[in-house]
């Protein structure tokens, strides 16, 4: 039915079922529900990184992204502390290692690195009962102010619902205020799996998917481009996966907003759901990653980019996913909190030489980005 492509990818499938699967991809043909199930349930790990690979060079060639980037997290202070069950990061207000910063505090956090120019300041924080609209206008303003030209991707849908619940408004009025501070794009948490049933057992009260999704359709239109994720590798099926995915990639063909996905390994140390499960340590292994990867870029065909995020993958399976259909990096990140609370022993920051040399060493070649993928420079 469609082209031969014994001579198109370097690896030819071992598992017949993928065959069809990587003359569709050779074909430019989009993936199927099953296509994306057959492909999760696949041992052939080679030939699904070789068709990604392909799908990724034919969209970015060689280059891999990264961007000089740091995290602020200004709070761990969570309304959702006692269900969201799969969260070591949030804390209630009185309880032993809350935090919430002032404005100048948070301000503050952005002077620690001062060596390397930073591109991007990556916010993102607890769902604060008390914390108004007007704190992060001002925290945004004021970054902007101290570190004129730096770019601002901050709060996540369910942060960004939380707001309009409080100040009794709507996304779009919150979404709007905050551009008008100097918001340039979204991150993509919160979203952890749409299945209603692993909804209700990881993240009851959590921000519903339609939700989710509207949060980030309302930002698109407004012009603010967001990113979006998945959380795997706790209680979810491999067709919970791919129905997540059709989902994004319906929302990306009516707006065209997103920027990257990023599929984000479940750690299950110090969370109520790590214990339930009886898991400690890394709940996914290298091969699930990779695959995770590999079948966002293979699935996901109307994105430009694939992002594998190193601090959950560690650099070593970050690097190896360069070969796995993924064209960006992530970056410095300086100090992460969310992920090492719940086990990540990865480091809390990679310098400029790391990244590149990670890069270099996998046969790409390195391109620092800004929040949009404008390229700055190359190596």
């Amino acid at each position: 039915m469609y082209p031969a492509f014994t001579e198109e990818l370097v690896i030819r499938p071992t598992d017949p079922r993928l065959e069809p699967i990587a003359e569709k991809v050779v074909a430019g043909v989009r993936l199927d529900v099953e296509d994306g199930v057959a492909l999760f349930e696949s041992h052939d790990l080679l030939a699904i990184g070789a068709m990604a690979d392909w799908a990724n060079r034919r969209k970015n060639g060689d280059r891999i992204f990264f961007v000089a980037n740091q995290h602020i997290n200004p709070t761990n202070v969570c309304i959702l502390r006692n269900t969201c069950v799969f969260c070591s990061f949030a804390r209630m207000p009185k309880e032993e290692g809350a935090y919430t910063m002032s404005v100048e505090e948070a301000i503050a956090e952005g002077d620690i690195i001062k060596d390397t120019p930073i591109r991007e300041f990556h916010i993102v924080g607890g769902l604060h009962p008390k914390l108004r609209l007007e704190y992060y206008e001002e925290l945004i303003r004021g970054l902007k102010a101290r570190h004129p030209g730096v770019e601002i991707k901050a709060l996540t849908a369910v942060e960004i619902a939380n707001l309009a619940r409080i100040e009794k408004t709507t996304y779009a009025d919150v979404l709007s205020r905050l551009k008008a501070a100097g918001l340039d794009t979204m991150p993509g948490g919160g979203a952890e799996v749409f299945s209603r049933g692993v909804r209700a057992t990881i993240a009851e009260r959590k921000l519903a998917a339609e939700e989710w999704l509207e949060v980030h359709r309302v930002a698109h239109g407004l012009g603010i481009r967001t990113n979006c994720t998945m959380l795997y590798g706790h209680v979810e099926t491999y067709r919970d996966r791919v129905e997540h995915l059709a989902m994004l990639r319906e929302l990306q063909d009516e707006t065209g907003g997103f920027l990257t996905y990023i599929p984000l390994a479940y750690h299950p140390d110090n969370n109520e759901l790590g214990e339930r499960l009886g898991r400690t340590g890394t709940a996914t292994t290298g091969v699930d990653d990779l695959k995770n990867l590999a079948v966002g870029r293979l699935f996901l065909d109307n994105f430009d980019h694939i992002k594998t995020h190193w601090i959950m993958n560690t650099p070593k399976v970050s690097q190896v996913a360069l070969h796995f259909g993924v064209d960006d990096l992530e970056g410095t990140v300086v100090r992460e909190k969310i992920y090492h609370e719940a086990g990540a022993h990865t480091p809390q920051g990679l310098t400029f030489q790391e990244i590149i040399r990670i890069i270099k060493d996998a046969g790409k070649r390195p391109v620092e980005r800004d929040a949009h993928y404008r390229e700055l420079r190359e190596w």
